[in-house]
């Protein structure tokens, strides 16, 4: 694979045929009638100090396999590899060390908030769990993280119901920051927050990254905001990743059908440019987690679907460099160029 200049870096993470099924249970007895594949074999790798956007319609599984990648959920199959380290097979007290060097910032800055505890307390759980600090020190370094976060260190002894969603936000982060973690998994950070509200909270954490160097996983819906923050981005359909490359390479040139749907409904600012794009509208709904289609997941609303992507499942591969797509069509036409 053909490296960029941000690629050079470590490899911090990296994900092997990572699966999470979760067991549909029914009547009576509570057996197992089904499993929801909500990841179903991803692989990718991130580097050290990038951003890595990963997008996709909801449902599709990007939470579940940030969670995943976290060891929040256990894995089906597969295996996590960070820092050279094989998550997966390490007991509950290494993981439990190791999450040091991982964090989550929640998608809800409502209901990932303690309303019981202060702000101060809910800073320093992590530091208190993993015995960084105690007595005036502890306070000290909570007031240094919400002065980090821009939040005056005065309210550190107010409650969540106080402060506004972006206020929450921000404190999520700083409750993410408070172990100096090289990986943080951004879930959907953004999302619940007024729009002048999400340009603060993408700011600070592009600030932050270049003060502290961290490496993100930013999952998002919003395309336009994951080509400003992100270095590469991966789409996610139906527990899979279809197409991962550069931002720019990936919506300069995207491959995928689903990809080029998704990039179609991005509005754009000139109305002469608007005026003249031509909108890809995909028919049908998106098939069940539970019972995915046999070949390929796209191939019940894709429009160029022929009779091998109803058979076979196409694989990730990197048909153009720095580029990777998992489609027979693309396959076959860059075979005749």
């Amino acid at each position: 694979m053909i490296e960029t200049k941000k690629e050079k870096k470590d490899v911090l993470v990296r994900v092997e045929n990572l699966k999470k099924h979760f067991p549909i249970i029914t009547g009576f007895l509570r057996r197992t009638s089904g499993q929801v594949r909500a990841v179903d074999g991803v692989s990718f790798k991130i580097f050290q100090g990038e951003t890595l956007g990963l997008v996709g319609e909801s449902g599709c599984g990007k939470s579940t396999l940030g969670r995943t990648i976290l060891q929040l959920h256990i894995p089906t199959d597969g295996k996590v590899f960070f820092e050279g380290l094989d998550l997966s097979e390490m007991s509950r007290s290494e993981l439990r060390s190791m999450r040091r060097r991982m964090q989550i910032i929640f998608q809800d800055p409502y209901s990932s908030l303690n309303p019981r505890m202060t702000i101060e307390k809910i800073i320093a759980e992590p530091l208190t769990i993993h015995h960084s600090a105690n007595g005036k020190e502890l306070r000290e370094m909570v007031e240094v993280l919400l002065e980090r976060v821009g939040l005056n260190p005065l309210f550190a002894n107010r409650f969540p119901h106080e402060f506004s969603g972006g206020q929450r936000q921000r404190i999520g982060v700083a409750r993410a920051l408070a172990l100096n973690p090289s990986f943080i998994v951004a879930d959907e950070p953004i999302s619940a927050l007024d729009v002048s509200i999400q340009a603060q909270v993408v700011n600070l954490l592009e600030d932050l990254q270049d003060e502290l160097g961290h490496t993100y996983l930013f999952i998002a819906h919003d395309l336009s905001m994951v080509r400003h923050i992100c270095d590469r981005v991966a789409v996610m359909y139906l527990g899979k990743i279809v197409e991962i490359g550069s931002v720019d390479e990936v919506y300069e040139n995207p491959q995928h059908p689903y990809l080029q749907a998704l990039l179609s409904a991005v509005p754009v600012p000139d109305p002469m440019v608007e005026e003249q794009r031509q909108r890809i509208i995909l028919e049908g709904d998106v098939p069940s987690p539970a019972n995915p289609p046999v070949g390929c997941n796209f191939n019940t609303r894709c429009p160029i679907a022929f009779d091998r992507c109803f058979q076979e499942e196409p694989d990730l591969k990197e048909l153009i460099p720095r580029h990777e797509t998992a489609c027979f069509a693309v396959e076959e036409r860059m075979a005749l160029t």
